[in-house]
């Protein structure tokens, strides 16, 4: 089921989020996520968050700012059964138009994302991480 972020969910949610980016994003010292956990703590709840829940447990979930999506992440253990294409078919459904930025390293992701009709518009670098990245669009 994905139903909104409730204020008891923001602990399992950053976990997600910490563990998702190490993982995802190898190529950038976990440093840097561990100095950015509490920021994200702070300004998650002013997002627009949705999480997947199934059987008592969020699997995983996303945050939107408008219409820009912050990202989809998804926990170790339940990647690859689909929950990230129902979130994106959720927001797909809300929205008339998403954009993204991604790390060209994380290819996976790319890949994701391409498969889900979004288009590279720009490569730029995200000069807090020090990492290219592309910044992509989905327009029905």
């Amino acid at each position: 089921m994905i139903r909104k972020m409730k204020n008891m969910d923001l602990d399992a949610v950053m976990k997600i989020w910490l563990d998702s980016n190490k993982q995802a994003h190898d190529f950038v010292p976990k440093e840097y996520w561990e100095n950015h956990f509490e920021e994200v703590r702070s300004i998650l709840p002013e997002a627009e968050v949705y999480v997947y829940e199934s059987e008592g447990e969020i699997q995983g979930f996303t945050g939107l700012m408008e219409d820009y999506i912050a990202g989809i992440f998804v926990a170790e253990k339940f990647r690859s059964k689909g929950i990230g294409k129902l979130l994106m078919k959720y927001m797909k459904g809300k929205k008339q138009k998403l954009r993204l930025s991604v790390y060209v390293k994380n290819q996976a992701a790319v890949r994701f994302y391409q498969r889900e009709d979004f288009q590279i518009r720009t490569e730029n670098i995200d000069e807090a991480a020090g990492e290219a990245e592309y910044e992509m669009i989905w327009e029905r």
